[in-house]
């Protein structure tokens, strides 16, 4: 006896979904477009135009990141608008440190079966980064994986390319004993160590729905999930007005201690003045909560920096004013000293002071 026919949707995969979500968000799209893009899509690839955009002589910079297990809050909670803007903010951020100009982004969004409104959300912020960091969204991928992945529960990753000109392109190689490690402020926790946070939530008994101890009138939900925050802008009109940025450092998963001596030459080391931290209630709650160590907090967690910038110390208060106007919170982290080792070491950072990670209600 002949069994009835199967289709692709019984399977548990939804064509007519897929071509909703895309019906959805090609305006939020096009909204992106910029010179050398026109931000369509649909074909089976995006173009871009370098020439259009007023490159002489570029370097391309590629970057791919992820947004973590902080999709499992946007999961847990039902908010979704804000993710994508993490998901651009960890590529983007990661091209302007080499003085790259970002110029187009694609984004990868998997899921067990698609709800194309959720999917929408999620868009939506992406679109509204990239439109902020100045690049077109020009395509994507969108994969309903039943049996990948369970029903409501999604993963999202983004790549990136920016161009610079040769001769711009950071970090310099002129960095040495006496420059200043400049800090902008972060907008909390960013896109990492959410592992850890959750663990911290889960030990504080806290729904997401209740009120965040660290910020009266936010949900625990919704302050966990303020978005990275972008510094394109910022930074791209600070090293083209004062020409003196020697190098920058996106603060991400590893904190200070790993990120900063990845654009330091061999032979030198960072000392970072501790007491100049600006530390959120976010991360003192967390090290309260969760027991964590200060030296751990450091290694897990930007703490309150999302962004070092290295610079000769007689330019030191014109980049620092020129960030302030730009609408950067600014603090003096410390400098660059030579290594106390050898002078083919690998580069690191040295603490000195203290700050005081103790959450009070």
């Amino acid at each position: 006896m002949a069994q009835d026919g199967l289709s692709y949707r019984d399977a548990g995969v939804d064509i007519d979904a897929g071509n909703r979500l895309v019906d959805l968000i090609k305006p939020l799209v096009k909204a992106t477009a910029r010179p050398g893009a026109d931000a369509d899509i649909g074909g089976f690839g995006g173009v871009f135009d370098l020439k259009a955009a007023g490159f002489s002589d570029p370097l391309l910079i590629a970057t791919t990141d992820g947004v973590g297990t902080k999709l499992k809050i946007a999961i847990d909670t039902g908010v979704h608008d804000t993710i994508g803007i993490d998901l651009v903010a960890m590529c983007v951020n990661d091209l302007v440190v080499q003085g790259a100009e970002p110029l187009l982004f694609l984004d990868y969004f998997a899921t067990g079966r698609l709800a194309p409104e959720v999917g929408a959300h999620i868009v939506a912020g992406i679109a509204r980064a990239c439109k902020d960091a100045g690049c077109a969204l020009i395509g994507g991928e969108t994969a309903e994986m039943p049996g990948m992945y369970k029903d409501g529960d999604y993963d999202l990753a983004g790549f990136s390319l920016g161009a610079v000109e040769r001769g711009d392109l950071l970090p310099k190689k002129d960095i040495g004993a006496g420059d200043v490690i400049l800090g902008l402020a972060s907008a909390g926790v960013h896109s990492n160590g959410y592992s850890l946070v959750r663990r911290v939530v889960e030990r504080s008994g806290l729904a997401w729905t209740e009120e965040a101890p660290f910020h009266k009138g936010q949900s625990l939900g919704q302050a966990l999930l303020t978005p990275t925050r972008l510094y394109v802008k910022s930074v791209l009109s600070v090293i083209r007005a004062t020409g003196a940025v020697k190098a920058l450092a996106h603060i991400t998963g590893g904190g200070i201690t790993e990120n900063l001596p990845r654009v330091l030459p061999k032979g030198t080391l960072a000392r970072i003045d501790l007491s100049n931290l600006m530390v959120p209630p976010v991360f003192r709650w967390l090290s309260t909560v969760g027991g964590v160590a200060p030296e751990e907090m450091l290694r897990a967690f930007n703490c309150g920096i999302g962004m070092a910038v290295v610079v000769p110390v007689d330019q030191e208060e014109r980049v620092a004013d020129a960030f302030a106007d730009a609408g950067e919170s600014v603090v003096r982290l410390g400098v660059i000293e030579p290594s106390d080792g050898s002078a083919q070491d690998a580069a690191h950072v040295a603490y000195e002071g203290a700050t005081d990670f103790r959450f009070v209600p």
